[in-house]
């Protein structure tokens, strides 16, 4: 959800898709660089489920791009936020589909992907898909596999029968007064993404930041990703009494230490 500290964003620009589909984005182009690296990767940053691009870390990320003179992408997956499409009518797949159209139309040269959550999934999907675009990648609170371990899994045997039966269940929200709504279709088409049972042939680097009071996606899952990705820089860090969003002002200002040091090789 909007936060209402934040300043209030201008009409975002729209890419759309060969199905009809309206993505809406902001992009900062990169100025006078006033960074000491050189042609620094730009950032593309990849939100999490029914969340959208006009939160703190994705705002703190673009003034820190603004900053340094970085390219610096955000948006909105289908269903979400001001982008077209119905929430519940997405999948995984889809929103994997959509990252990699915007990494492929709205960006150029490499990139450090920063996925928060559900984002952090999608941000691997997309890596596996353009592995020569990415120059690292960035997890926060990363929740790979979540439509089947923690959804799935997590479900009631009324919910997972409603899930068969009806083909939705709503599940209340702590984030929004508007209940999630969970279809069969969701965690059906999620199955053909999990990468967590296997290694995930990945070899860039990777930076996980995952907060040990976390709520939502338990901190063990950023250890399982990190043994799973075959890259050798691999890199967690966990912060004692963070929870799921990690968005007071010593995260943000810990995301951008890892960014700049991850951008500096």
């Amino acid at each position: 959800m909007p936060h209402s500290d934040l300043p209030v964003d201008p009409p975002p620009q729209s890419l759309t898709r060969a199905d009809g589909t309206v993505l809406a984005y902001y992009k900062t182009t990169a100025g006078k660089a006033r960074t000491e690296v050189a042609n620094p990767p730009g950032l593309v940053f990849l939100g999490g489920f029914m969340s959208d691009m006009s939160g703190s870390k994705a705002q703190a990320l673009e003034a820190y791009a603004r900053a340094r003179g970085r390219d610096f992408l955000r948006f909105d997956y289908r269903g979400h936020g001001a982008s077209s499409g119905r929430f519940e009518e997405a999948t995984v797949g889809a929103w994997a589909d959509d990252a990699v159209a915007v990494l492929d139309e709205l960006t150029a040269g490499p990139q450090i992907l920063v996925g928060f959550s559900m984002g952090g999934w999608i941000m691997l999907l997309a890596a596996l898909a353009r592995p020569q675009r990415v120059a690292g990648l960035v997890g926060i609170a990363a929740a790979p596999d979540f439509t089947e371990d923690l959804i799935w899994a997590r479900a009631t045997t009324a919910q997972q029968a409603a899930l068969e039966s009806l083909g939705y269940v709503d599940n209340p929200s702590d984030y929004s007064e508007t209940p999630y709504r969970i279809t069969r279709r969701l965690i059906e088409e999620g199955r053909r993404h999990l990468l967590l049972a296997k290694p995930i042939p990945l070899t860039c680097p990777v930076r996980l930041i995952h907060g040990l009071a976390d709520a939502d996606v338990p901190w063990q899952t950023s250890l399982r990703l990190a043994e799973a990705l075959e890259s050798r820089d691999v890199e967690v860090t966990l912060v004692k009494g963070g929870g799921h969003r990690l968005s007071e002002p010593q995260d943000l200002a810990r995301l951008e230490q890892v960014i700049e040091a991850l951008s500096a090789g």
